[in-house]
């Protein structure tokens, strides 16, 4: 059964072909965020991982964060063009869709926010932890419900007002519970989800969109509309999202929200969940405790 699909991919590579052409890394401030976040991680993990891959990070800030970290011996870049690489990593070009890893040959993969833009991001998450092998560590972070939330409102809001109808112009993100099942669904034992809200300030509505081009982000569902739309309607956004979202300097709000997910693959040295009924303590105990407590 074919599934539905929700992203221009081929638009969206081209993009950020382009974005990192034209601008370098010099715009991708959140994804120097997140690799940050990831180095700040893996330092709480008490192992040192042979094999390491960087799965589709676009600028090489992921696989630079796992060097920094020393616990990674060797590091590998995933991309879908060789136009992201250089000769800093062995690289691999591929789609992380269709996962070219063999399985159980990785012992860490980490993806930084590439997987709210799959069309399949169930079965990639599968694939993931296949090529991982036993006791290995999947870290990855993808845009949650909230990113952008100001942004779809005041599209939404000019649109609907100008033309008495909208399509959709922000890409839908999950939620964290969507993300802890989907760990499940792949098959990872002691899945962990967080999340990690950040708040940028922009001069106004344009400056927010110049960044988000930079980055190669624009909006590439496969069901925006295609109509051209005028200067009014921007104009009209930009109105609407100062009168909502902006301080009292007259600066505007944008909410980036990033869903943590860390999964590992199955071993048996891995601390398994209880069976029903193995419980040492009763809560019969527990309550027949508290009440004498209290009645001291």
């Amino acid at each position: 059964m074919e599934r539905h699909q929700v992203f221009d991919r081929q638009l969206l590579l081209a993009r950020r072909l382009r974005a990192l052409r034209q601008h370098g890394s010099s715009a991708d401030f959140l994804l120097a965020r997140v690799a940050d976040d990831l180095e700040e991680r893996l330092a709480a993990v008490e192992r040192r991982f042979d094999v390491a891959v960087d799965l589709v990070g676009y600028n090489g800030l992921a696989a630079q964060a796992l060097q920094r970290s020393h616990k990674t011996g060797a590091v590998i870049r995933v991309e879908q063009d060789a136009g992201f690489l250089d000769a800093s990593f062995p690289a691999i070009v591929a789609d992380e869709e269709v996962l070219p890893l063999k399985t159980g040959s990785v012992d860490l993969i980490v993806s930084l926010l590439s997987l709210h833009l799959t069309n399949d991001t169930p079965g990639t998450l599968l694939q993931i932890r296949r090529a991982l092998k036993p006791d290995g560590l999947f870290l990855g972070a993808m845009a949650g419900e909230n990113t952008l939330g100001e942004l779809r409102e005041c599209l939404l809001a000019a649109e609907s007002e100008i033309y008495g109808g909208a399509s959709p112009r922000v890409a839908p993100f999950a939620d964290v519970r969507d993300a802890g099942g989907l760990l499940q669904r792949a098959g990872f034992t002691l899945p962990v989800t967080d999340v990690e809200t950040y708040t940028v300030r922009y001069d106004s509505l344009f400056a927010l969109m110049r960044d988000l081009r930079a980055m190669g982000m624009q909006n590439a569902l496969l069901g925006r509309s295609r109509k051209p739309v005028s200067r009014r309607f921007f104009m009209r956004a930009a109105e609407i999202y100062a009168e909502r979202f902006s301080d009292p300097d007259g600066r505007i709000r944008a909410t980036f929200s990033f869903i943590w997910m860390s999964g590992w693959a199955a071993h048996d040295s891995q601390q398994k969940p209880l069976k029903p009924g193995s419980a040492k303590a009763k809560l019969a105990d527990f309550l027949t405790s508290v009440e004498s407590l209290e009645k001291k």
